[in-house]
Formats: C-alpha cells, sequence, structure tokens
C-alpha cells in the first residue's frame, strides 16, 4: 500500500507531448534519407502547410478542456520540427546532386583527391576480400584532380583504404589517389572514395579531436602489458577503441548480448557525468557551478571518446538534464529522451538510419518506462541496489529484443544474467580507466597502478563473457523476418507478466478468482443450466462465488393404467 501512491505520482509526472514530435522527426529524417532534393522540399512543404493549418485551427478553437487545446499545438509543432529536419535533407541531397563530385563519382575514372581527415578511422569488413584490413575515414573535399581537371569545393566523403589510412589523424590533410563511388542510401555523404594507395600526409595541423585520437592510441599501448581480454576490453569500454579486442571475445561479447559493453555507450555518459555531480557535492559548489562543472567534465569525456550516435545522445540527455535540475524540474525522464532525440535529428538527420542510435534510444526509453516499475515489484527485502541492477538491463532488453533480433536471427537466454553480473564492474573500469587515459602522458608510473585496478574489473567482464557464452543453449536460433520480430515482442510481454506473477502470487490468485467468476456469469447468461440452479455462496471475505449444483434427482413414480391384459407401466 505504500508504494501505491508513489507509483501513481511517478505515473502523474510521464509527458508524453513531445512523443509525437520525436516519430514526426524521426520518420522525416529517414525519408529524407532515401529521397532526393526535390522530393523532400516537397515533404518539408507539405508539413509546413500541415504545420501552419493546425496552428490556426487551435487558435479559431476555443474548447473548454486543456487536452482540446494542446493536441493541435503538439501536432502543429512535431510538423514544424519535421519540415525543418526534411528541409536539411533536402540541402544535404542537392549537395550529393549537385556537388563538386558529382562528375567524377559518374565518370568513374580514376582521380589525385587532397582530403582534410575529420574523423578517427574505424576498422570495417569489406566483402570480398578475406585478408587485410580496411579502415573507413570521414574526410572533407580539399582539391580533386580528374582526367587533367581540378576542381576545388566543399564536400563529406568516406576514404576506405588499407594499409596506413589506420594511423591518420583528425586535422590533418592527405593526398591520394583512388576511385569515386556513390554511397549507400541513407548515407548523408557525398560519396566514397575507394583508396588505392596510403595517405600521403602534406599538412599536420592536428585540432583537439587529433589529440584526443592521440591520447586514445597512447591508452591502447599502455595497457598492452595487460593479459589479452583485458588489454583489449579495457580501452574499449573506456575510449571505444576495440582494435585490440580478440575476435573470439568479440563474438562471446555478441553471444551473450555484452555487445554494448564492449564500446562506450550512454551508460558510461551517465557514470562520468554522476562521478563529476558527486565530486562537485564533495567540493561543496553551488548548484549553477556545479551543473557547470558537470557539464564541461561530460563534454571533455565525449571529446576524448569521439562523437558516436550513442555517445552524443547520452551527452546531450545528460546536459538537458542537467539543465532542468538547475531549473527546479524532476523526473521528467522521458522529456529529456524526446527533447535529446529531436535535437540530435535536427543536427544530424542521418542518425535517423543509425542502428546504434535506435537501439540507444529504445534502451533509455525502456529504463524511462520500466525500470522504475519493475524495481517497485521486487520485494522491499531485496537491497534498492540490486533490485535496480537487476530491473534495469532487464527492461532495455525488454524493449530492444525486437530490434536485436532483426538484426542477428538468435535468442541468448543467458543475456540479462550475464549483464547482471557484469553490471557492477562497469563502473570501476569506466571511472579508474578515465582518469587513467591522461595519466598515462602525464604521470605514466601512477597510470599503471591505476590500469591495473581497472584492467582487472575489465578481465573479470571478459570472463563473465567467455563463461555464459560457452555454456550449453547459448545461443539458440530464432525466426527471421517479420515473424521473428512479432514473436519477440510477444516474448518480452510475457516475460513481464511472468516476472510480475512470480512476485505477486496473492495478485495471481485474485485474478484468477476473478476470472473464474466472469466466466461463470458469462455462461449463465449465455447459456442458462436446464438441469441445475445457482447458488450463490458468501465466505466470510465477502467474495460471493457461484457454484454450478446438479439437480438431485427424485423418485420414480410408475403409473399404471388398465388394459384388456391387465396393469401395465407407462413410461415416466
Amino acid at each position: 500500500m505504500a508504494d501505491a501512491p508513489d507509483q501513481a505520482s511517478t505515473s502523474k509526472r510521464v509527458d508524453g507531448r513531445l512523443v509525437p514530435a520525436v516519430l514526426v522527426t524521426w520518420s522525416a529524417a529517414l525519408a529524407g534519407g532515401f529521397l532526393g532534393a526535390a522530393w523532400s522540399w516537397t515533404l518539408a512543404g507539405v508539413l509546413a502547410v500541415l504545420g501552419v493549418a493546425l496552428t490556426v485551427l487551435g487558435r479559431r478553437r476555443r474548447p473548454a478542456g486543456a487536452r482540446a487545446r494542446t493536441v493541435p499545438a503538439t501536432l502543429a509543432l512535431a510538423c514544424v520540427l519535421g519540415a525543418s529536419v526534411a528541409v536539411h535533407c533536402a540541402v544535404t541531397a542537392g549537395g550529393r546532386e549537385e556537388g563538386p563530385l558529382v562528375e567524377a563519382v559518374a565518370g568513374g575514372d580514376g582521380v589525385v583527391i587532397k582530403v582534410l581527415v575529420t574523423g578517427t578511422p574505424v576498422a570495417v569488413l569489406t566483402p570480398g576480400r578475406s585478408s587485410g584490413t580496411r579502415w573507413s575515414v570521414p574526410a572533407n573535399l580539399i582539391e580533386l584532380t580528374s582526367g587533367g581537371t581540378v576542381v576545388r569545393g566543399n564536400a563529406d566523403l568516406v576514404v576506405v583504404g588499407g594499409e596506413g589510412w589506420q594511423g591518420v589523424l583528425p586535422g590533418q590533410s592527405v593526398r591520394t589517389t583512388g576511385t569515386l563511388k556513390e554511397v549507400r542510401q541513407g548515407q548523408s555523404q557525398a560519396a566514397l572514395l575507394a583508396a588505392s594507395s596510403p595517405p600521403v600526409i602534406t599538412a599536420s595541423d592536428v585540432d583537439i579531436r587529433g589529440s584526443a585520437a592521440s591520447q586514445r592510441q597512447s591508452f591502447v599501448t599502455a595497457a598492452k602489458w595487460l593479459p589479452p581480454d583485458a588489454a583489449g576490453l579495457l580501452p574499449g569500454m573506456v575510449t571505444g577503441d576495440t582494435s585490440a579486442l580478440p575476435e573470439s571475445l568479440d563474438a562471446d561479447m555478441k553471444t551473450t548480448g555484452m555487445t554494448h559493453l564492449t564500446a562506450v555507450s550512454g551508460a558510461n555518459c551517465s557514470l562520468v557525468l554522476g562521478a563529476f555531480i558527486l565530486l562537485a557535492r564533495c567540493l561543496k559548489l553551488p548548484r549553477p557551478v556545479a551543473a557547470a562543472f558537470a557539464a564541461a567534465g561530460l563534454a571533455a569525456f565525449v571529446v576524448l571518446v569521439g562523437p558516436d550516435a550513442s555517445v552524443l545522445r547520452a551527452a546531450v540527455m545528460g546536459i538537458v538534464g542537467l539543465a532542468a535540475l538547475v531549473g527546479g524540474l524532476r523526473g521528467r525522464s522521458l522529456t529529456f529522451l524526446c527533447l535529446a532525440s529531436l535535437l540530435l535529428l535536427l543536427v544530424d538527420p542521418a542518425m535517423a538510419a543509425n542502428v546504434g542510435f535506435l537501439l540507444s534510444v529504445l534502451a533509455t526509453l525502456g529504463i524511462v518506462l520500466l525500470a522504475r516499475r519493475l524495481t517497485s515489484w521486487i520485494p522491499a527485502i531485496v537491497p534498492r541496489w540490486l533490485a535496480a541492477g537487476v530491473a534495469v538491463p532487464l527492461s532495455a532488453q525488454l524493449v530492444c529484443g525486437p530490434v536485436i533480433v532483426a538484426l542477428q536471427p538468435q535468442f541468448t537466454p543467458y543475456a540479462l544474467i550475464a549483464n547482471v553480473v557484469a553490471g557492477p564492474l562497469v563502473a570501476p573500469v569506466t571511472i579508474l580507466g578515465t582518469i587513467a587515459v591522461p595519466l598515462t602522458t602525464v604521470l605514466p608510473w601512477l597510470a599503471v597502478v591505476v590500469i591495473a585496478i581497472a584492467g582487472t574489473c575489465a578481465g573479470a567482464v571478459a570472463g563473465v563473457a567467455r563463461l555464459f557464452a560457452h555454456l550449453p543453449g547459448a545461443a539458440l536460433p530464432w525466426a527471421e523476418g517479420p515473424v521473428g520480430i512479432v514473436s519477440m515482442a510477444i516474448c518480452s510481454m510475457v516475460t513481464a507478466w511472468f516476472v510480475w506473477a512470480a512476485l505477486h502470487p496473492a495478485g495471481v490468485m485474485n485474478h484468477v478468482l476473478s476470472l473464474h467468476g466472469a466466466i461463470v456469469v458469462l455462461l449463465e447468461r449465455v447459456a442458462p443450466p436446464r438441469h441445475g440452479r445457482l447458488e450463490a455462496s458468501k465466505e466470510t471475505s465477502g467474495r460471493n462465488h457461484l457454484w454450478l449444483l446438479p439437480k438431485t434427482p427424485g423418485p420414480k413414480v410408475s403409473r399404471r393404467t388398465p388394459s384388456a391384459g391387465g396393469m401395465r407401466h407407462r413410461p415416466p
């Protein structure tokens, strides 16, 4: 009974008015990635007209209820934000269709190109290549020479090259040769350059992103003395660098549903943000100063790790939450998530087609909507930190399950328990590892001690993945396509019901008795019994139970009728 008011108060604070805006904006961004410039402009115009019409309709109508006044304004805001994203997509598509790389892409000839590296190299799998690692590097065009013609302009592209490309840093200007190709549908870049030669550095004006990349490489080098699993997993959990991660460990992490731990995710940003807030409280800083201190620390962590989709989402949501905390708003987690998603989609609509971004938002949505409720189901005798440690991964897994089986049609029965066991080890790895990154340059001898502690915890996480990945039935086959998605969604709902039923046996019994009484009443109304009667018996609890009692047969009476041959019996 004591939990009822708390649940009611938390449910009242769930504000879903920004959900339509997120859905419309996400849909417009996803459509804009696959449409041309003309169709994107058309979509933007249609959404803008709808937004204006809904605004006028909301002002003309003066209904009595506040809800009726809010609906047109909410839908109008969704249309306006969707139109803004469509305009962004139209501009990007226009640059791809009429930019400086159009002729070179259409010709398919070899080019000599000079580009500015804008991101860190990422290892990619290239179909048809059995050996050698290929690297994907985001870059910006400086100069292009094709067929004796020199073209200068501004266009984003992706360079895919082999040996030598893993060492380039953001801010460097490099020259190379290769062939320009079209990008896949949904990508925001203007072209893809298949590099045929190693990069030649022409200018090394490394910016802050390049310095962060160098710091990440130094951290990987400083952790090489650890055992192979710990040396590969520690940089991935701290800085997102998975270059040293063993392939067998990567496969085991996927099998046990722990892939999100092999790279930086929203959980790492939350831990770093919480650590800075705790440090600000220990220093007894005023609330605005503490918020600025925590935001600056989170921004430094994001720069160190790199602007990945999930990291950016977690960082933006952390900043919005801090702003709301300073302003006195609390408990509006769904609103914070919607604001973060809208900001990221407005800045980079290409995130709409990013599966990692989708899983990150869905995991946060599951935590926002289900984690507190699942925690309240667990008996009070269980410590709250342990209850939350079970409820958070369970709620995220229930929501992300259908999307995961769509990408990889298999069921991992040990995913929940593996994440619960490894959960307490994530915090020391993230916090101590983040502290060790700058120490590798400033105080290398002290960094060894911190890396040893964080590496031990990372090795324990790897051990958990190894253990559960080799248990019988660790990876069970699952149906593919829509059937697998729907069946996993049903399985998630059934799992949530079984969890509630296991923790509330009295409630299950009450529901069973109520269902029994409803069925009896329904049967009596539909088909009244011919040879029975319904009697209601009241127990001391005050419940009415209907029992169908058979009719007691009476004594047989024989009737005799006179006949010519004497007396005979008439059938009753």
